[in-house]
């Protein structure tokens, strides 16, 4: 051999060179299993004492709001203007009882009066023309009957004086013409009287239908004259019930108008309550429905008797009555919280009402995992609510443990990382 021959050792196949590529190409699969297969889901650190938890627990939902109800009378009848006017008087001040037909009101109206006058004065007109057309036709009436009395007394005699001459003239006693002329006059005098007969008909038809126009004119004027003395007497404005005199509005001197709310009577043989209900239960809420009013810590029964349809700000009315006992010492004005019974109590699953419904809606919430250590979003269904509990549909089950505060600051993420401060 060679001294300038080296002899080439052969190398194993497990160079430094490939331990590098293995342990490149390791990372490289971790790295893309961590990607495919690892838990993609954003997550959140909480601290457990900032955040409230509650389990869910299977009971009894008992079917309820509370709401708060305003004391009002049971009736409030408004007192309006009838009658325009100047306030000249005001007899009963507000916050004192009333009788019906008290007067509170008094009011001037020149033109009213103007008005009464001037209609006084065309009745009066009215009455002496009736009163003129009577006499007149009791004239004529006496006039025709003096007339016929004349004409019949005349064609009696011409009629006697006829028949005597038909004797004479058989037994040639009288002339012809002599007989002629008492005919003629007994024809044409009870003629003249048949004709005055139907003038004094046709006369008092007349009159009569004068009369009765002249009456009805009269009587319509008199009916009128009765209406306008009412519209006097509304310048009184008056209590049309007993009761409280809650509001008075006019003050002395004031010009009102026709129509215008002078005040209120309440009228306290009882009391209702005025509720505030929230729109999402409109559609749950009916005549009928009982609820639990509680004054001085003492519970009494109500009931709905009216519901008004139209919403505002959110929010649509009631009104309850008592149905038994109502409380003593009782105030319009007080408030009182009520029990509003929805429906019938049955068993369901129930999660505790919090903060998150605000976010979610209702749709999803935060589950604790079994170990504590983190929750994840979940989505759920509720159905009905009451003041304390969600009645759950779906998504839970009993025994679970879930996050029921606020999730506004990690709405956003999918798991929440949960810290305990030992």
């Amino acid at each position: 051999m060679d001294p300038m021959d080296r002899k080439i050792e052969k190398k194993g196949w497990l160079s430094r060179k490939t331990i590098w590529y293995i342990v490149f190409a390791a990372l490289m699969l971790a790295v893309f299993g961590i990607i495919i297969f690892g838990d993609k889901s954003s997550k959140y650190n909480v601290d457990v004492s900032r955040i409230t938890i509650e389990e869910v627990k299977r009971d009894v939902f008992q079917d309820y709001i509370t709401v708060q109800g305003t004391v009002e009378p049971i009736t409030t009848i408004y007192l309006d203007a009838v009658e325009g006017g100047r306030v000249e008087e005001i007899l009963i001040e507000e916050g004192n009882m009333v009788k019906r037909g008290d007067v509170i009101i008094r009011i001037s109206n020149d033109n009213l009066l103007l008005e009464i006058t001037n209609n006084e004065a065309q009745v009066v007109r009215a009455i002496n023309e009736l009163r003129t057309a009577r006499l007149q036709m009791d004239q004529t009436r006496l006039n025709y009957k003096q007339q016929i009395i004349n004409l019949n007394i005349n064609v009696i005699q011409n009629h006697r004086l006829y028949d005597n001459n038909v004797i004479l003239f058989e037994q040639d006693h009288i002339s012809r013409e002599e007989f002629d002329q008492s005919k003629e006059a007994y024809e044409s005098s009870s003629e003249l009287l048949a004709l005055l007969i139907e003038n004094y008909r046709n006369d008092s038809i007349y009159r009569s239908i004068q009369i009765n126009s002249l009456e009805s004119s009269v009587q319509s004027m008199e009916e009128s004259m009765r209406i306008i003395r009412r519209r006097l007497d509304n310048l009184n404005i008056k209590a049309t019930i007993n009761g409280e005199l809650a509001t008075l509005n006019p003050e002395i001197g004031e010009v009102i108008t026709y129509g215008s709310r002078v005040g209120t009577i309440n009228v306290l043989d009882s009391y209702k309550l005025r509720v505030d209900i929230d729109e999402h239960y409109i559609a749950r809420i009916q005549r009928g429905l009982t609820g639990e009013c509680d004054f001085a810590s003492t519970p009494y029964l109500g009931i709905i008797r009216k519901v008004y349809p139209e919403v505002q700000n959110g929010r649509f009315a009631v009104d309850m009555e008592f149905t038994e006992e109502v409380p003593k010492q009782i105030r319009i004005g007080q408030t009182s919280r009520i029990r509003l019974q929805l429906g019938e109590s049955k068993e369901g699953v129930l999660l505790t009402k919090g903060g998150f419904y605000q976010t979610t809606g209702g749709q999803w919430v935060f589950v604790l995992d079994a170990t504590e250590e983190f929750a994840v979003k979940r989505d759920i269904s509720i159905g009905r609510q009451n003041p304390r509990y969600y009645e759950v549909l779906g998504g839970l089950e009993p025994g679970e443990k879930v996050i029921v505060s606020s999730y506004q600051n990690y709405a956003d993420h999918d798991k929440l990382i949960l810290k305990h401060n030992r």
